[in-house]
């Protein structure tokens, strides 16, 4: 049996707001943007064509407003990898993406944490 995992759910305050950071500056694909009922979207997103993907949710609770930037209670999030450190260092930080530390080199890899404007925060990491 193969399994993986294709997709996690990520709790946004806006799907086009989202999208612009996530595929502007990130530099993501945009997979998938189908409208639903009430409003609703289905927008999937990914740093490339194969791997995980990310399902952009706007939150339409007060208890999911809540977890906005906070769904992992203050820890890093995501881990995204790169053949490239220094070049996506350089392009995030040029499209204004907040690094919260100066990038360092450790035994597992170059890694160096930013945040996304919802304050979920992410690795960005070239392994060793």
């Amino acid at each position: 049996m193969t399994r993986h995992i294709a997709t996690a759910t990520l709790v946004v305050p806006d799907y086009d707001e989202a999208i612009g950071f996530y595929c502007g500056a990130l530099g993501f694909e945009l997979l998938e943007d189908t409208a639903l009922p009430d409003g609703k979207r289905w927008v999937r997103v990914a740093p490339g064509p194969s791997g995980a993907a990310l399902l952009l949710a706007r939150a339409d609770t007060d208890e999911q407003r809540n977890a906005i930037g906070n769904q992992t209670g203050g820890r890093v999030s995501f881990f995204l990898q790169t053949d490239d450190f220094d070049r996506d260092c350089a392009r995030y930080a040029a499209a204004g993406v907040a690094f919260l530390e100066d990038p360092r080199q450790e035994a597992y890899g170059k890694v160096a944490v930013f945040r996304d404007p919802f304050g979920n925060k992410w690795d960005l990491i070239q392994p060793a």
